[in-house]
């Protein structure tokens, strides 16, 4: 399974951006589609998910209040709504699916590619 990350850009500080994720297919209920981040030199980070099913939501600290995982209008897409955005906030967002909650890269079996975030101050 290979989703694709896209909406990425370049943005400056305290603007908006929103990701979109798609699945090659049906997402199921019982799956859970994440967020990851990996800024240059650093470790890979959870930044959020969302459990289809229930539509339950979970953040990083960073992300709450500024960040926000939904279902997308699409039944195979997961949106990342990402305001007020920090020069920090810059790196390639990879969206991820597992099917038991976790805020680990080893916790999820299928990634997508990747899109760029870029926050310039």
């Amino acid at each position: 399974v290979q989703l694709q990350a896209f909406g990425g850009g370049l943005v400056q500080a305290g603007a908006s951006l929103r990701l979109s994720c798609t699945a090659p297919g049906r997402i199921f209920s019982s799956s859970i589609m994440g967020w990851f981040r990996q800024a240059p030199g650093k470790e890979r980070e959870f930044v959020a998910a969302i459990r289809w099913g229930t539509r339950n939501t979970y953040y990083a600290e960073f992300a709450k209040g500024r960040f926000t995982v939904s279902r997308g209008n699409a039944a195979n897409t997961v949106d990342l709504q990402m305001n007020s955005l920090k020069s920090e906030d810059t790196a390639i967002y990879y969206c991820a699916r597992t099917t038991c909650y976790s805020t680990t890269v080893q916790g999820y079996d299928y990634w997508g590619q990747g899109t760029q975030v870029t926050v310039s101050s």
